[in-house]
């Protein structure tokens, strides 16, 4: 599987936005130390705790949306700080490829440690032939497309209270 398709599996392409990036950061790479967010108050309170910074709500909705995409040099600071990832991980669209890599490889691990990818699982993925490889790649990509939408569908279209 060539670097780029290996990037767009986690949601983080070479391309991605400001907003996909992070977007994948709160997804994938949430500290453990902090509590699981379930909106966007509770996600600027944890950064705000962290950190020290002052970031509001809406803040943090205009990242995760696109709304805001020239934030302060302070807020990509905290949020660095926050998920533990380089400042140049926010980088303009295209320049951050390797940096992207180690992110995914970050959070793999740490799936991995927790218990939500077996070991053995991936061990079996480096023994397999080319060919079956290419298979299992291509319902990974498929399976995180349709996980994406998903996701996208029920932030658009939350369900009524």
């Amino acid at each position: 599987m060539d670097a780029d398709r290996a990037r767009t599996i986690e949601g983080v392409s070479p391309a991605a936005t400001l907003a996909e990036k992070v977007e994948w950061l709160i997804r994938n790479l949430w500290p453990p130390h902090a509590e699981p967010p379930r909106n966007n108050v509770e996600t600027a309170a944890a950064i705000a705790r962290a950190t020290g910074e002052d970031i509001s709500s809406t803040t943090v909705w205009k990242l995760r949306t696109g709304r805001q995409d020239n934030p302060q040099l302070k807020t990509l600071t905290a949020l660095a700080t926050f998920f533990g990832v380089p400042i140049g991980y926010f980088g303009f669209p295209g320049e951050s490829g390797p940096i992207d890599d180690d992110l995914t490889m970050k959070a793999l691990r740490r799936e991995v440690e927790n218990g939500a990818v077996r070991p053995e699982v991936l061990r079996a993925l480096v023994d397999l032939s080319p060919q079956a490889r290419w298979v299992v790649d291509e319902m990974i990509l498929a399976a995180a497309r349709a996980d994406r939408a998903r996701a996208d569908h029920a932030r658009t279209h939350p369900p009524a209270p």
